[in-house]
């Protein structure tokens, strides 16, 4: 693929952007960091490493990422009262692909006062198999309640509680009280503010809310909130399965 392409596909600007940058000496290629001038030079893009204006940068050709979400930012390119999250991951993420729906987007959304796991991307089917109740992906919350916990409010979450914009019950795929105050919930379906409205429902009130895990994948205690990184192959893999035990 021609250097500018390369650059233009990860998001470092228009391709007469990508271009001037290459022209300028900006750009070098491979792990030796090889300045390259022409922008119509052919590389290999597996595995190919590069550095645009002293940013080191990998190619993918999707991103798959993963974003410990901080409390206090909204799950939107154009925000109301707090913080995008956007704002938290480099720039050419957020404009790789061009076009009107450039960059990575989230795999639906967390509230702005919920903190955890979110996963982002600009691979339309992906979004899709991850948001879609059709495949029952499950995520797991860690719940922080007003009012000490008891068997019958977690019975009836396992049950199945009425929400006002739906008749039909709505159902904790599983479902402890971890501690008195502390609930670990999964579900497999996203409503609007589903977990407060489920807890609400049952007689309590959500204090906290800490997203920990989407099928088999765990947010890693070292990724501190506000930080990102790419998936891995495997991990990207381990969710088109059927997660092994989504209530751990």
């Amino acid at each position: 693929m021609p250097l500018q392409e390369i650059l233009f596909s990860q998001g470092f600007g228009t391709r007469r952007v990508c271009c001037g940058l290459v022209q300028q000496g900006l750009v070098q290629v491979g792990a030796e960091r090889s300045p390259c001038t022409d922008p119509w030079a052919e590389f290999d893009t597996h595995g190919l490493l590069f550095t645009v204006q002293g940013q080191d940068w990998a190619f993918h050709e999707r991103a798959y990422l993963m974003l410990h979400k901080p409390a206090g930012h909204e799950c939107s390119q154009k925000p109301s009262n707090h913080p995008s999250i956007y704002s938290l991951l480099p720039a050419p993420l957020r404009a790789r692909g061009g076009g009107a729906a450039a960059g990575v987007q989230a795999v639906g959304r967390l509230d702005q006062d919920t903190t955890g796991l979110l996963l982002m991307s600009d691979d339309g089917a992906f979004i899709h198999r991850l948001t879609s109740p059709r495949h029952h992906v499950p995520k797991v919350y860690e719940v922080g309640v007003k009012h000490p916990l008891d068997d019958k409010q977690v019975q009836r979450l396992l049950d199945g509680v009425v929400l006002d914009d739906d008749p039909k019950p709505v159902r904790a795929a599983a479902c402890e009280a971890v501690a008195p105050h502390h609930l670990r919930l999964t579900l497999t379906e996203g409503k609007y503010h589903q977990v407060k409205r489920m807890v609400a429902a049952v007689g309590n009130r959500v204090e906290t809310l800490h997203r920990s895990r989407i099928g088999d994948l765990v947010l890693p205690p070292d990724l501190a909130p506000g930080a990102w990184r790419w998936l891995t192959a495997d991990e990207v893999a381990s969710l088109y399965k059927k997660p092994a035990n989504a209530s751990a």
